[in-house]
């Protein structure tokens, strides 16, 4: 039974009321369904949209009901929010824009959404003695030091120069007119207010650094849930490329390296921190899969495999196609060259590994995408265009 439910040092787990912030989304979705699938806790989801999470809500006889409240509300401008970070135990932030075709086009929107509009959150949580766990980003990280070195070197195979650590890693960013980094820099900020909060009020919080969160219901695919002329990140927008039959777009080449992990065993993380507060309190997380690196271009290649699997579609002769960054970003576009995390923390501190392979959760996805979205794309490309 929930009542049982004990946490990593033996204790019982007491059903607590969560206040989250951006529960409509990809990340939120997830968490909503396994607290009520898995805990006795209450959620307050906040959020502009409830699209998914609507399955949660309705109807009412669900056996959680009445144990999530949506409430319809924009954190910049709503007396609300302080009341219900009030009344609840603990507040989780997800809110962000974190799409980087916004960093370079929508600057002012970017440092606003990831500093300014988290201000009054974290203040409340402050004033109020209530406990925060604030989603921020791998980008704080920036540029890895191996990325400075000449490109021959044998010192960019030392993972001392590319693995990033949460208590030793520096934050490397581009130059002011790369606006790319508007959004690492608004993040970091945040953090470092965050942190000061805690060493100077007292403030009980945990840090999460996601690391390319990948499953079901992430981002939206543009012309259908999302706006025409709107660019999710990248498995997204493969995605997309794949659902059309179009060839995937390499941006400068796809030489980036990146690890992903599945957005089920990040919750589980998620969950571990939300019921160890002892052990996550005052804490940086990095939460991804180092198993799972590969550049953008392995990771196309690989979706045009697992993609043809589950829609029995035979791949494209030519699957990709390179673009210049300035093409497809615009100007300002810059990039770190490795994102690999390292789990010593987490592990140590919640015991906490990742287990989907990048296969798998690629299947996964692209099983859900397929099912959800292929027949409205079909009627898309199908319908003619007017003189």
């Amino acid at each position: 039974m929930a009542s049982a439910r004990l946490d990593l040092d033996g204790n019982p787990i007491k059903p607590i009321t969560i206040c989250m912030i951006g529960a409509g989304g990809f990340i939120g979705s997830h968490l909503c369904e396994k607290l009520m699938n898995e805990t006795p806790h209450k959620v307050f989801a906040l959020d502009v949209y409830n699209d998914k999470i609507k399955h949660l809500l309705e109807p009412d006889t669900l056996p959680w009901a009445g144990r999530i409240q949506f409430h319809r509300l924009n954190i910049k401008h709503d007396s609300r929010l302080e009341g219900l970070i009030k009344i609840a135990d603990l507040t989780i932030n997800l809110a962000a824009i974190c799409t980087p075709a916004d960093y370079n086009t929508r600057p002012l929107d970017t440092i606003y959404s990831n500093f300014i509009d988290a201000l009054p959150v974290v203040k409340y949580c402050s004033e109020n003695n209530k406990r925060l766990i604030h989603f921020s980003t791998c980008e704080v990280y920036g540029k890895t030091i191996g990325s400075f070195l000449p490109k021959d070197s044998a010192l960019r195979q030392d993972p001392a120069y590319y693995v990033l650590k949460e208590d030793e890693s520096p934050c490397i960013f581009g130059s002011i007119e790369k606006q790319r980094w508007s959004y690492a820099c608004a993040k970091q900020l945040i953090e470092r207010l965050i942190y000061g909060e805690g060493a100077e009020n007292g403030l009980e919080f945990t840090i999460v650094r996601p690391f390319n969160w990948i499953g079901p219901r992430m981002d939206f695919i543009p012309g259908i849930d999302g706006p025409s002329e709107g660019v999710p990140r990248v498995l997204a927008c493969f995605s997309n490329n794949l659902l059309r039959g179009e060839p995937l777009k390499l941006v400068d080449g796809g030489q980036s390296q990146r690890t992903f992990v599945y957005i089920k065993d990040a919750i589980e993380a998620v969950l571990l921190m939300i019921e160890n507060p002892a052990r996550a309190n005052g804490q940086i997380f990095n939460v991804g899969n180092p198993n799972n690196e590969v550049t953008v271009r392995q990771l196309a290649e690989m979706m045009s495999q697992v993609y043809s699997k589950v829609s029995g579609e035979a791949p494209l002769e030519k699957p990709t196609i390179d673009v210049s960054s300035k093409e497809f970003y615009g100007e300002g576009y810059d990039d770190s060259d490795k994102r690999i995390p390292d789990m010593t923390i987490i592990n140590r501190q919640l015991g906490w590994n990742p287990k989907t392979s990048l296969w798998d959760l690629l299947e996964s996805t692209l099983t859900y995408q397929h099912r959800t979205y292929a027949e409205a794309i079909k009627k898309v490309i199908a319908k003619p265009v007017a003189s």
